[in-house]
Order: structure tokens, then C-alpha cells, then sequence
């Protein structure tokens, strides 16, 4: 018999650390999972999933206005808040169940309360004080909300509450650059919500390519989304049955609502990590190995509290890596390159490999491919949104690096160009590939003038 109640301790049920378990449990460990929230972390539960079906929602009002021109009369189209809301939240629910399922079928104990560690085998359990043994702990706790230290500051929502409004405000200023500030202004302005976003930097999406950023910002203020740059809330105070937002630059905004979305931070205060001599990054992340492993043999960290990528399936693959590290002996260090990301804004983003200044830093020459256009679908509706799409090619051996799309369905195209890029695939080979067309997507394969670079 074992030593330890346990031989792994998993704490945090999100995307990673359901998935570590379930894989470790049916390799027939014993498995406990601690989580103080609902099953499914902050994809299923106030993330991705919820967020998504948003932007599906605040789509059909420029789909129903697209209408129009291929001969559909929809007047009667009408948007209700309450009825989005709430079956956006029966799908969490019910995704967040068969997350508890699939955990149960596994054989992993659900243990329903927060747990803090307290030696390098020893967890205690916030609500009942109770101590519990394991031969591994694995840390997966996330990341959480960042707020300002502003005047005013908490009378501002964050992403988290924003699933759950009784009603819809009729002005709101959303605070950020990132992707989840882009999206929501995009959300609520789909939704009828008139959208400022206010952003302290000169240009949305730091982080993305030069041409990607200056585009969204662009089909943004176009789209009829106030886009204020370089300057910053500096204090918000009650005003009737709303709010004014004073900004850096001396303007007053008055609005119905502020959401910030201004970053988020490794989920690690509080779980006793100093105590046990974990080491943490200077941004407050949990420092790990390439296999996951921290300062303490025993404990181990995956997903967004180890500030890695970021993403939902990173920590799946993380936690896939973990499990067949530790448990299957096979040493596997997660790849955190060539990693395709998305932004579900206005308009859509979807990127992959290097950006041209990354590309030129790292490798010196490259080729730029760069087009800029209407989709066919946009004409005859007269919808004046344009797409924008952009290879980067290393010059020396002609191998495609980068692929950013911006513009309708791109984070679907994008999935399917990432295999390219982690292929290593040279532009020849693109050109190579027959177009399909007539389709956006055609023009990935078409691009045959190089960009001409400015003059410096």
C-alpha cells in the first residue's frame, strides 16, 4: 500500500487539469481533484465557450443587413438579451457536467473546495481544514482578472461578469487592446451597445503583426466602434443611472457601463507556494521546467498559472505532456512554438508563426506576400469590411514562417494553415496547391508579388 492517500493531487478543474487526471486515473492512479468553482475553468465556465457563443449572437446583425442585398426582407428581426443569457449559461452548464462526468467515469474524486499546499505531499482543504497526502501535486489553477488601481475602479466589470448583466446598457466603454477587450467591443456593439474602447497604447493587439494591428483598428472605427488610443481611464464615478469615465487625455465619457479587459495574471496567490519553496517568475507565474516541474520535485504546474502560451489547448497539451512524462515514461516537453491563436473580434484574426518584424529580427531577409480585399460575399451586400492576408517567407530557404489572416472565417483558416507552417512548408509548395475557388481562402495560395518594403 501506498504511502499517501493519493498518487496525484490535481488542483484547479479547468481544461488542463481535467484532462491530466482523467488520462492519469484511467492509467489506474488514485486521483483527487480539487476545485472551489464549477467544473471547467474559465474556457467552459466564463471563457472561451460563453464568449464565442456571444460573438455567434452579435454576428446576425450584420448578417441580417447583408441580407438585404441577396433579396431577404427581415424587419421583424428583433434581439433579446435575457434569452441569449440564459441559454448561454444552460450550455455552461451543461458542458461544465460533462466535464464532472467524464472526471467521475474516469475514476478521479471530485472534491468541491479549495485547497492550499502545505508540504511537498500535503494539500489542505480550505473549507473543512482537512489534510490530504500525495505522492505528486499538480498545480493548474489558471489565470484570473487583472483591475487597475484607478479611482472608481470597482464600480467596473470585468469579462467575468460580463455573461451574467441583467440588461443590456446603451453606451459602454471597454477598457483594453488585448483580445478579449477587442471582442467583447465587438460583442456589444453587434448587440446594439454603442462601444468605445479606450487603450493606453498607439495601436490594438500588441503582440500581433504591424499590418494586422493598423487593419483591425481600421475595420473597427470603420465598423462605427469609437477606438480611442493613447490614453487611459483615470477615475470613474456614479452619474444618474450610469457612469463617467474621466481619461488622461482630459476628456469625460459618459456611458452605461465600463468593462475592464486590461490582461489577466497567473491564478498562484494564496496556495502556499512560498511556504514549500515553489519559485515564482517575476510576473508572479509559477516556475517550471520544460516538463512541467517545479523547484519542488514533487509538484508540478500546467496552463496559464505557469504564464507559458496562454491558450485552452496549451494546457491540454500540457497536461497531455505531464501525463506522459510522469506517468508513462515518456519524457515529453510541450512545444510552445507555431502555436495558432485567433481573435473573434471585428473583423476576425487568425495568426501563426512569426510576424514580419519577429521574422526579420530572428532571421534576417524575408519575403512579404501581402493582400488586401473585399470577399465576394461582401459585395452585393455592400458590407465595406476588407480582408487582409499576410505571408512572411524566410528568403533563405523559402520557408512560409507567418500566416496572418484578418477578415471573415479566418480563425478557420488558420487551423488548417498552421499544419503548413509546423510542416515547414516552403512558399513554392503553397504555390504548389491548387486554389479552391471561388473562395477567400483561395488567395493563401495565389499571392505571387512580394511586398515591396519602405524605405528606411
Amino acid at each position: 500500500m501506498s504511502r499517501y492517500d493519493y498518487d496525484l493531487f490535481t488542483i484547479g478543474a479547468g481544461s488542463g487539469g481535467v484532462r491530466a487526471s482523467r488520462l492519469t486515473a484511467m492509467g489506474g492512479a488514485r486521483v483527487a481533484i480539487a476545485e472551489e468553482d464549477r467544473i471547467g475553468g474559465t474556457c467552459v465556465i466564463r471563457g472561451c465557450i460563453p464568449k464565442k457563443l456571444f460573438v455567434y449572437a452579435s454576428e446576425y446583425a450584420q448578417g441580417f443587413r447583408d441580407a438585404v442585398g441577396f433579396g431577404w426582407t427581415v424587419e421583424w428581426a428583433r434581439f433579446d438579451w435575457s434569452t441569449l443569457r440564459d441559454n448561454v449559461q444552460a450550455e455552461v452548464s451543461r458542458l461544465s457536467g460533462i466535464y464532472s462526468a467524464n472526471l467521475e467515469k474516469a475514476g478521479v474524486e471530485i472534491i468541491p473546495d479549495r485547497a492550499e499546499i502545505v508540504g511537498p505531499h500535503t494539500v489542505r482543504l480550505a473549507a473543512s481544514g482537512r489534510t490530504l497526502t500525495a505522492e505528486r501535486i499538480l498545480i493548474a489553477t489558471g489565470g484570473a482578472v487583472v483591475r487597475p488601481d484607478i479611482k472608481g475602479a470597482e464600480y467596473a466589470i470585468t469579462s467575468n461578469e460580463a455573461f451574467h448583466l441583467d440588461r443590456l446598457p446603451e453606451r459602454v466603454v471597454v477598457v483594453g487592446g488585448g483580445y478579449i477587450a477587442l471582442e467583447f467591443a465587438h460583442v456589444f456593439h453587434g448587440l446594439g451597445v454603442h462601444a468605445t474602447l479606450v487603450h493606453r497604447g498607439q495601436m490594438v493587439l500588441r503582440g500581433f503583426d504591424d499590418d494586422v494591428r493598423g487593419h483591425v483598428q481600421a475595420e473597427m472605427k470603420r465598423a462605427g466602434i469609437d477606438v480611442l488610443t493613447e490614453t487611459m481611464v483615470t477615475e470613474i464615478t456614479p452619474a444618474g443611472d450610469g457612469y463617467l469615465v474621466k481619461l488622461s487625455d482630459g476628456q469625460v465619457l459618459e456611458t452605461g457601463l465600463v468593462m475592464f479587459a486590461i490582461g489577466r495574471a497567473p491564478n498562484a496567490d494564496g496556495l502556499g507556494l512560498e511556504e514549500v519553496g515553489v519559485r515564482r517568475t517575476d510576473v508572479g507565474a509559477i516556475a517550471v521546467d520544460p516538463w512541467s516541474q517545479t523547484s519542488v520535485p514533487s509538484i508540478f504546474a500546467i496552463g496559464d498559472v505557469t504564464n507559458r502560451v496562454n491558450l485552452t489547448p496549451v494546457a491540454i497539451r500540457e497536461a497531455v505532456a505531464f501525463h506522459r512524462t510522469v506517468y508513462q515514461g515518456i519524457p515529453t516537453a510541450m512545444d510552445h512554438t507555431q502555436i495558432p491563436t485567433a481573435v473573434f473580434g471585428l473583423p476576425q484574426v487568425g495568426v501563426v508563426g512569426l510576424t514580419e518584424t519577429e521574422a526579420r529580427i530572428r532571421f534576417g531577409p524575408v519575403d512579404i506576400y501581402k493582400t488586401s480585399f473585399r470577399p465576394m460575399k461582401h459585395i452585393i451586400a455592400k458590407n465595406e469590411e476588407r480582408m487582409l492576408m499576410k505571408l512572411v517567407v524566410r528568403a533563405s530557404d523559402d520557408v512560409v514562417v507567418g500566416v496572418h489572416i484578418a477578415g471573415p472565417d479566418a480563425p478557420e483558416m488558420i487551423q488548417l494553415a498552421a499544419v503548413a507552417v509546423k510542416a515547414g512548408l516552403t512558399k513554392a509548395q503553397w504555390d504548389d496547391t491548387v486554389a479552391l475557388h471561388p473562395s477567400a481562402a483561395e488567395e493563401l495560395v495565389l499571392m505571387r508579388e512580394k511586398s515591396i518594403p519602405p524605405a528606411s
